[in-house]
């Protein structure tokens, strides 16, 4: 084999060891606390196919063999392994003497390991020269945990790379590119101690109470293995536990005084012989508390309301013994709709005053606390009604339904009020002289003076149109009047009738013979 061959097998044997070692000093560094076997002894059956041939011809298979190993432990992760096997067969015999670094992942079922092996073959052809060549093995397996002192490797298999070469025929080097598999017993020697046996503490607070108190219990694992996920279970001679955690809160209601213990269990999630469960006890004793009888206050919302309108009467009862509390009311007046601490007041029909409210609460204990509160019922005031707040008259006898400047004056006004009061509508009523309705021309006068006056307070003030209505009266009267109607009132409008605007013929203009000074503003 050339030189430049063996440099190219020693740079790929240096990173594989590099490698194990890297993964091994960070192992080592997290779980050195850890002890494993001082030494592992391997010892089984083992196949090799050679991979190679020799001047005779291509090497077959060789069923017929066995291995032996030992790894010494630096830690849980790293150790030196030496390893020695050997296979038979007419056609050759092969051995390997080898030695190097292994990683192991140790756990309580599987335990894989890779390894990294130097040394050297020997190999016997039939009919031709024993010879010695540098050997190189890596590889892995995995080792069944059965107990602390043996397992059971379920397979192991390695690339073997070897030459051979006969001298006395001056053949050329022949690589071989074997691989091995094995499978057998490992026997562990030495190691650390037995594991410490894992344990529970339960701390209670407090260690007495009163019934109806809780009791908080916290477990406390130790030596389990932090790498497995616990479980929680409780259990007490009296009151109830809730939860699966390492707390609990066992609850004392309606327990009889006397002494109690609560019981916690830990338990990982190992299989088998190899799950850890451990237990333990907490006393806890239970007093009969004192009877210190419920506490109440009231309050009415609104307290003043008028008559038919509800209120709520809330009340805010308290045991200091923490007990179950129950309520019952009574009024003076109106009538009461019920619902726990809280009740309502319907006043339909009750008249202007007072109505007291009284409330009693009571606990399981037949303890009684009352309190009152009063609710003052008012008369409601009148409904709201239409008033007429302005009127503007028309004076000019050339153009009767003009709105002139002193009417405008009057209806910026009705304008603000309208205004102001966004929620109101408004009321025109126009009438007309029996005078004036003699012309034909005049039929419809108290009509187009109301039309008019609306029309002002809409393009000339910006009123919306449909919060104004347009009406004619009866009188014998040169006018518009002007109605507020709020909201909830209604406008009655006797001896009035509804103007239908869109019936009616444009409102009257200035003639172009008018003077500039009468334009209507």
């Amino acid at each position: 084999m050339s030189l430049r061959r063996y440099i190219h097998i020693g740079r790929v044997a240096l990173v594989l060891f590099a490698l194990a070692f890297a993964l091994t000093f960070s192992a080592t560094a997290a779980m050195a606390q850890d002890n494993p076997p001082k030494a592992e002894i391997f010892a089984g059956y083992s196949w090799l196919n050679p991979g190679g041939s020799v001047p005779t011809g291509k090497v077959p298979s060789i069923p017929k063999g066995f291995g032996v190993a030992s790894t010494f432990n630096i830690n849980k992760y790293f150790g030196l392994a030496l390893d020695f096997n050997g296979h038979y067969k007419d056609e050759a015999n092969v051995s390997t003497f080898m030695a190097g670094p292994q990683l192991k992942l140790r756990s309580e079922q599987f335990s894989p390991f890779a390894e990294v092996l130097f040394g050297f073959s020997h190999i016997s052809p039939a009919g031709l020269r024993e010879n010695n060549a540098f050997a190189l093995g890596a590889g892995g397996g995995f080792d069944l945990e059965i107990g602390r002192h043996w397992s059971f490797r379920l397979i192991q298999a390695d690339y073997i790379y070897t030459t051979y070469r006969d001298k006395g025929l001056q053949v050329t080097a022949n690589r071989w590119d074997g691989a091995r598999l094995q499978s057998g017993l490992v026997f562990k020697l030495g190691g650390g101690a037995p594991p410490v046996p894992v344990s529970a503490t339960c701390n209670q607070q407090p260690a007495e109470v009163m019934a109806g108190e809780p009791v908080q219990v916290t477990l406390a694992p130790a030596n389990f293995n932090p790498k497995r996920t616990l479980s929680y279970a409780w259990t007490t001679t009296g009151g109830k536990v809730s939860g699966t955690a390492a707390s609990t809160t066992v609850d004392t209601t309606g327990v009889a005084p006397g002494s109690y213990t609560v019981t916690g269990r830990v338990t990982d999630n190992g299989k088998g012989k190899n799950q850890m469960t451990a237990e333990c006890k907490s006393t806890y004793t239970v007093k009969e508390p004192p009877k210190h009888p419920p506490t109440i206050a009231c309050s009415a919302s609104p307290a003043t309301i008028k008559s038919g309108d509800p209120a709520t009467v809330s009340c805010q009862g308290n045991s200091p013994d923490n007990r179950p509390l129950s309520y019952s009311w009574n009024a003076t007046g109106g009538r009461l709709s019920e619902n726990g601490p809280t009740a309502t007041l319907d006043t339909a029909g009750a008249p202007a005053g007072p109505i007291t409210i009284n409330a009693t609460v009571s606990d399981d204990r037949n303890l009684t606390a009352s309190a009152s509160s009063t609710v003052n019922v008012e008369v409601p005031p009148p409904p709201p009604t239409s008033s007429k707040i302005n009127q503007i008259t028309f004076p000019d006898a050339k153009r009767p339904a003009r709105v002139d400047n002193a009417a405008k004056a009057v209806l910026d006004d009705v304008a603000l009020r309208l205004q102001r009061e966004a929620d109101a509508k408004g009321v025109v009523v126009g009438y007309a002289t029996a005078d004036e309705t003699k012309k034909k021309a005049n039929k419809n006068l108290a009509a187009q003076r109301a039309i008019n006056t609306k029309e002002y307070l809409v393009k000339e003030k910006g009123i919306d149109p449909t919060r104004i209505e347009v009406r004619t009266g009866t009188g014998d009267e040169n006018k518009s009047e002007i109605w507020l109607v709020p909201t909830g009132a209604s406008f009655v409008g006797e001896g009035t009738t509804v103007v239908d605007e869109s019936a009616m013929a444009k409102p009257v203009r200035k003639s172009k013979a008018a003077p500039k000074a009468q334009t209507p503003q």
